[in-house]
């Protein structure tokens, strides 16, 4: 008969006793060398025991640990909104993936260093690594450790636990489970769920994702974004070295490898690679806040710089036409998904850098400028809902408060990629284009449509194109400013 969980005796790597770095490029060495010693012990009992090897006992390896400890009120640059502790006190988080953050976490802990003048510390946590998130990209298990083992896989290796895997350092609970306050925006396992969530939904690895992401709603656009991008990378010093696409299939210059998923993701996106993750990302999300916040949920975790919303939307003014462009500077919430995790009266400010971007992005593409561009922009408040067919219930209501609100424009999705950039700190701008006018009868009719689309997508892409290529070369510390930042923030973006 087998012993009971409790009463197996827990096996765990030796990870050592915690150090301290002064060097950031070593602190990060020492926590990718505990991060695979602790994966490769799981990995390795847990192919033993899908062998039919003896189970010695309960086989448990710990997150990474990076913490740091201060007691000086000393002033830092407080130009900069990221990269020192707000007050002395113990911070710390746990690590996950440091190979992939790599550039991340070295350039976080060296900001660290530099502004405290204090060493960081690298240990085991105390939080256990879910065998789910040691086994890799990719991994495939067949068949069950149930069948084999006579005993639940929770009974042998740490499963993912819930409880302890939300959102409840950037919602506003500063304070890990040890007491310590919180140095990162996102724990370990919290990062280990997003990740494999996004591999689930966009059917590419993380290590893909660029830190300039586009969203759309329209698979139009993704088709347009693949010719670009294959237009760059063919062209000498373009920047951009690669296209992956859902599968992970790669194109460069030199050709294409890997095969097409049997399948379309729910959320088909493509990374235009530059050399440190510097190039773009496109992702159709689809419609509806739902998949707008899902996708925004996981992919908040790897700190991209920078996310902009372009779809289209319902023109709500007799002065606009179709075509026009809308740069939404504020935004009217009744998606009501994020209602739990931000209120509804939490204002969504416009940021005048990426506004500064798009504004003069339309106009470098469209050759208007100044007065003349509102010809063919507006900018004003995009209202956005979760109700598809409003136009099909008593329209009293919702027009009185789309005129209370100043809205220009309607739509399903951008007031929570905003929402959730705001929540998460990352910057996020909106720029839409109107392709109907429901409340003055223009609807589309199909050849409409497609000649709307033939006209106005290659246009409107290139736009938020140029706009992220912009705003790549504003330096970090401009973007990220304190707009995005509460009374007491984590010393990591």
């Amino acid at each position: 008969m087998n012993p009971a969980a409790s009463e197996l005796p827990i096996l765990s790597p030796d990870a050592g006793v915690p150090h301290g770095y002064t060097d950031a490029a070593e602190a990060v060495d020492a926590l990718i060398a505990l991060y695979e010693q602790a994966t490769h012990f799981l990995r390795t009992h847990f192919a033993e025991v899908m062998d039919g090897k003896p189970i010695a006992g309960r086989y448990r390896a710990f997150y990474p640990r990076l913490s740091i400890t201060t007691t000086s009120f000393a002033k830092v640059d407080s130009r900069l909104s990221f990269g020192h502790v707000a007050e002395p006190g113990h911070y710390a988080t746990t690590v996950t993936r440091p190979d992939l953050f790599r550039g991340y976490l070295t350039q976080q802990i060296g900001l660290l260093i530099e502004n405290h003048g204090v060493p960081v510390t690298i240990g085991p946590s105390d939080t256990p690594i879910p065998l789910h998130f040691a086994m890799g990209p990719g991994a495939h298990v067949e068949g069950s450790i149930e069948d084999r083992t006579a005993r639940p896989l929770r009974d042998l290796f740490d499963v993912p636990d819930l409880n302890t895997t939300d959102d409840s350092i950037v919602n506003g609970d500063g304070f890990g489970p040890d007491g310590s306050r919180a140095l990162a925006p996102f724990t370990a396992q919290r990062i280990d769920y997003s990740l494999a969530r996004l591999a689930h939904y966009t059917a590419t690895q993380a290590e893909h994702f660029q830190n300039h992401v586009l969203f759309t709603n329209y698979q139009f656009y993704v088709d347009e974004f693949v010719a670009w991008a294959r237009a760059r990378i063919a062209e000498p010093g373009s920047g951009y070295s690669a296209l992956v696409e859902p599968g992970n299939v790669i194109t460069t210059a030199d050709g294409t490898t890997g095969t097409p998923p049997a399948k379309m993701p729910q959320m088909p996106t493509y990374h235009l690679v530059r050399e440190d993750t510097s190039g773009i990302t496109m992702v159709n999300i689809g419609v509806g806040p739902s998949n707008a916040k899902t996708i925004t949920d996981h992919i908040a975790v790897l700190r991209p710089h920078v996310w902009l919303m372009l779809g289209h939307c319902a023109g709500l003014r007799n002065s606009q036409s179709l075509g026009d462009y809308v740069l939404a500077h504020a935004y009217v919430r009744e998606d009501h998904v994020l209602d739990d995790d931000l209120p509804t009266w939490v204002p969504i400010p416009a940021l005048a850098e990426v506004q500064v971007a798009l504004e003069n992005a339309v106009a470098e593409v469209t050759d208007f400028e100044g007065y003349e561009l509102k010809k063919i922009m507006r900018t004003g408040t995009v209202a956005t809902i979760d109700n598809r067919n409003w136009e099909l219930r008593d329209q009293s209501g919702p027009v009185q408060r789309l005129s209370q609100s100043r809205a220009i424009a309607l739509d399903m999705e951008s007031a929570t990629i905003a929402a959730n950039g705001f929540r998460f700190r990352v910057p996020y701008g909106t720029l839409l284009c109107v392709s109907d006018k429901p409340l003055h009868g223009e609807l589309k009719l199909p050849g409409m449509a497609t000649a709307f689309y033939k006209k106005q997508v290659a246009q409107h892409l290139l736009i938020g194109l140029r706009a992220l290529e912009s705003l790549r070369e504003m330096p970090l510390e401009r973007l990220h400013s304190r707009k995005l930042r509460s009374f007491e923030e984590t010393a990591f973006l």
